[in-house]
This record gives C-alpha cells, sequence and structure tokens, in this order.
C-alpha cells in the first residue's frame, strides 16, 4: 500500500452560496496539498475565505465543487454519522475562545473528547489525560473548572483536548486572538513542539506573523490563494 505523502489535499474546490443578492463565492478553485507533519499559516483579511477554507478542510462544510482529500479520504463523501467518528480520530480542533465545557473540570472535558470517540481504551484514559495537561503544562490545574484559569491556561487546556484521541492534523482557528503577547509565545512554542513529534498543523489567524516556526504562509484573498510563502519544513 502506497503511503501518501500529503495529508491534506484540495483539487479545484470550489464554494458558493446562493443570496438574495445572487451567488456568493466563498471559495474559488482552491488547489492545495499540506505534506505530513507540515506547519502552515492561512492568513488573509476577514472575508478573505480563510473560515470557509477551515470548515471544508474539517468536514464541517462540503464543497459545491471540486475534492478534499485527507489522509487518502474524501472527506466530503462521508455521511454526518462516519463524518463524526473520521473526525473525532483525525483531526484536533483548537478554537479562539477555547469552547470549554464550563461546568465540567480541565481533565472532565479532556475525557468527554475520548468518551465520544471512542478510540483510546477506557482504562487508559485517565493517565492519558493527565499525560496531555503535563505536556501543555497546566497539570496543576486538572480539577479546576475553566474559569478559574487565565485566558493562557484555558486554551493549553483546550490544545490537550485537541490531542485528546492522538488525531494526526491539528487546525487552529485564531489561536491566539484574545491571548497576550507573552501567552501567545508560549502557545506558539506548544504549537512548534508538536509538529516535530509529526503532527501536521494548520494554523488560521489574522495576527502578524513572521516565517518563524511555519514551513509555509499562505494569503487568501477574495476565495483566492494570493500568495505562498515556503519557507521549508525544519527551517
Amino acid at each position: 500500500m502506497k503511503i501518501p505523502t500529503n495529508a491534506i489535499q484540495f483539487n479545484q474546490v470550489s464554494k458558493w452560496f446562493e443570496t438574495p443578492a445572487g451567488r456568493f463565492n466563498a471559495i474559488q478553485n482552491i488547489n492545495l496539498e499540506i505534506g505530513i507533519g507540515e506547519h502552515v499559516a492561512i492568513t488573509g483579511r476577514s472575508g478573505s475565505g480563510k473560515s470557509t477554507l477551515l470548515n471544508l478542510l474539517t468536514g464541517i462544510d462540503h464543497p459545491s465543487q471540486g475534492r478534499v482529500m485527507i489522509n487518502s479520504t474524501e472527506v466530503h463523501t462521508l455521511n454526518e454519522s462516519n463524518l463524526a467518528k473520521w473526525r473525532g480520530k483525525n483531526i484536533g480542533i483548537v478554537f479562539q475562545f477555547f469552547q470549554l465545557i464550563p461546568t465540567l473540570s480541565i481533565t472532565e472535558n479532556i475525557l468527554l473528547a475520548m468518551d465520544l470517540v471512542d478510540s483510546i481504551p477506557k482504562k487508559e484514559r485517565k493517565n492519558r489525560a493527565a499525560e496531555l495537561l503535563d505536556q501543555v503544562g497546566i497539570s496543576k490545574h486538572e480539577d479546576k473548572l475553566p474559569a478559574a484559569l487565565s485566558g493562557g491556561e484555558q486554551q493549553r487546556a483546550a490544545i490537550a483536548r485537541a490531542l485528546a484521541n492522538d488525531p494526526p492534523i491539528l487546525v487552529a482557528d485564531e489561536p491566539t486572538g484574545n491571548l497576550d503577547s507573552k501567552t501567545t509565545s508560549v502557545v506558539l512554542k506548544l504549537f512548534t513542539d508538536l509538529v516535530g513529534q509529526g503532527k501536521t498543523l494548520i494554523v488560521v489567524t489574522h495576527d502578524l506573523i513572521s516565517k518563524s516556526g511555519y514551513h509555509r504562509i499562505i494569503t487568501l484573498s477574495d476565495g483566492k490563494i494570493t500568495s505562498e510563502l515556503n519557507h521549508g519544513k525544519g527551517n
């Protein structure tokens, strides 16, 4: 069996929406390949198509035209039940506003993610949750509710939850948008470490970014890729 070198492939992908004013083209004829273990930033102004691209990548939305292949699976062809199972095992999502369940402790948030997918043996889940919290540096907060943590600590908890089922791909949607510069540096360093461990990481961001830490920076405008800076893996 041939092992794919590309974790993500967009082949002539377009997404449009019908509105009272006519068709709105959110994404137009995107061709994109992201290799296994790449660290990619996707940037652009509001309305450039970043959110739509993210939704297509995670299977939340389906293309109007073209194919979305992730680890050799045509995501848009899966029914809702299979899509939910596939997403839980293959993609971890980190949200701008954390999306932690406020009535559950940090550990319970991570355990719930494992329970929903049911790919980690039950007897291993508590130890895995503890290991993940240690990995992101907030093990001392394991029994606290999210509200008791700072914004940066909540984001690290959200990263631990995204890693709960050991997905090969992580997608971060504006992960530092609500963090101060010092905490942003901590989170971005954590992302770089995860890429070093073999994860494929796509960060969607408005933030000013440099080449540091990213293999590629892709800029969208009006639903199209307008520029792509390639700094190479390991640079």
